[in-house]
């Protein structure tokens, strides 16, 4: 799909032209953060920002973009504005790849408020999507430990949502993908086994087996379940690997898609290693997440190598990330929104976020937003309650903001999806165990400097009814 900045909703352009025809100079900054983690997670992995500094760069609207607009109603002096639209701005982020937490900001926008208003959309839908799918992949990869990812999800994925979850899998952790554009595009390795149809074409199961095994000695996995898996595929598999192995190739291995996959891999394990055959890999697949392969994993299964489809690239049973994308400045001026719901409030200013380092490198747990301006705080102060707060004074202070993108061209160099997973995993490995379990994670705190408190609790009582 070739996204243009009409990849985005009316009600942007609609501001857009209204902001065109009244204040066209407005500086705007935008915050872009989520208020839950996804799962209830303790934890979200940032995933995204490569692939929107990469669409930033040369985003603009088509002429088929301008006549569509035209047939609108959009007055014909914006449409002409619209035909040499660049963003032209500054982005302010958070490594990609890293561990995040709700209700700070992970990207900062500063540039032209119609040029800020135009690419929310855009932002949104990509780091929203992401991030919620390289979530779910760490969470995946934090239950099968050692244990190899294959993301197989692409045929039950969200149209061309596949795509970029593939991407964001890799980043949270996964070895490979099933899926061969996303492969190609951000050097995956990609991985393929075979379909129940494959064998069903054949009289007999074993002739299928050593048909593929000819053809793809390489890396070869055998699907043993079209039939009766211990009976009939597992011993046809075997009575192939023997023959691969007098031409000097290996089975790679053999895959269970239905069943009791804990003890169906026992028992395939079992026999493989009583037939000499214990490099042979299992692949299990069939509806995994990170709760079946954590049961998996207790049962004692033999698995080495997890296919994860459905529940992965759907983002099962979220589906969605509540990111959101506030107002903070406007031609230096503070911005609030409020709410009777407290955590809608938003943060205003310009702002930078510190993390909270012991001496060994560990987070402490803590992230602390500030006033941008401010580069030495000793207290965090919880956002609402005023009996809670946090001396810093102990603590390294990690600054999390960093200009990525400035006036529309990147300054960060590119990684590859592989650099970003890297990253991601020793970042995690930083944080705490306790805020990775499954049930009851810790709560990673978010607190406010004093400045930035006492100005937004003034802003509150100038605008409250």
């Amino acid at each position: 799909m070739n996204i243009t900045a009409a990849y985005t909703d009316l009600y942007q352009i609609t501001m857009a032209q209204v902001y065109f025809g009244t204040k066209p100079d407005g500086r705007a900054v935008f915050d872009y953060y989520f208020r839950h983690n996804p799962f209830k997670s303790g934890y979200s992995i940032f995933a995204g920002l490569e692939d929107v500094l990469d669409i930033l760069e040369t985003l603009e609207f088509s002429s088929s973009d301008i006549s569509y607009l035209e047939q609108k109603g959009f007055e014909s002096d914006f449409l002409d504005y619209l035909k040499n639209f660049r963003f032209k701005g500054n982005i302010y982020s958070s490594k990609e790849g890293d561990v995040v937490f709700p209700n700070r900001p992970i990207l900062q926008v500063e540039a032209n408020i119609i040029e800020a208003q135009i690419i929310e959309t855009l932002l949104l839908n990509i780091l929203n999507f992401q991030t919620l799918i390289a979530t779910k992949a760490s969470r995946i990869k934090f239950s099968a430990k050692d244990g190899i990812l294959l993301d197989m999800g692409l045929r039950r994925a969200h149209a061309t949502g596949g795509y970029y979850a593939s991407r964001a899998a890799a980043i949270g952790g996964f070895d490979s993908t099933s899926n061969v554009k996303a492969a190609e595009d951000y050097d995956i390795p990609s991985t393929g086994t075979m379909a129940h149809s494959f064998i069903q074409s054949y009289d007999e199961e074993l002739q299928a087996f050593r048909d593929f095994a000819k053809m793809r000695p390489e890396n070869c996995v055998f699907l043993i379940d079209t039939y009766n898996t211990l009976k009939s595929g597992l011993p046809n598999a075997i009575t192939v690997a023997k023959e691969m192995e007098k031409r000097g190739d290996r089975l790679l291995g053999v895959r269970l898609d239905s069943g009791d996959l804990a003890y169906l891999s026992k028992k395939t394990r079992a026999i493989l290693d009583d037939a000499n055959l214990s490099y042979v890999k299992i692949v299990a697949s069939n509806q995994l997440d990170e709760y079946v392969i954590k049961s998996l994993k207790e049962q004692g299964a033999s698995i080495d190598i997890f296919g994860v489809g459905t529940n992965l690239v759907t983002g099962k049973p979220d589906a969605a990330l509540d990111g959101v994308y506030k107002l903070a400045e406007y031609n230096d001026t503070p911005r609030i929104k409020l709410s009777e719901n407290i955590i809608k409030i938003s943060l205003p200013f310009k702002k930078q976020v510190y993390r909270m380092t012991d001496d060994n490198g560990m987070f402490y747990g803590a992230d602390a937003v500030t006033l941008s301006s401010e580069d030495n705080i000793t207290l965090m102060e919880h956002p609402f309650d005023t009996t809670k707060s946090l001396d810093l004074t102990s603590f390294k202070h990690e600054p999390l903001l960093e200009l990525v993108m400035k006036n529309g061209k990147r300054v960060l160099p590119s990684r590859s999806v592989t650099e970003i997973s890297k990253y991601s995993q020793s970042r995690l490995k930083q944080l705490p165990n306790e805020y990775k379990r499954f049930q009851n994670p810790h709560i990673y705190k978010i607190g406010l400097s004093s400045a930035l408190k006492k100005e937004r609790d003034t802003l509150i009582n100038k605008h409250k009814f």
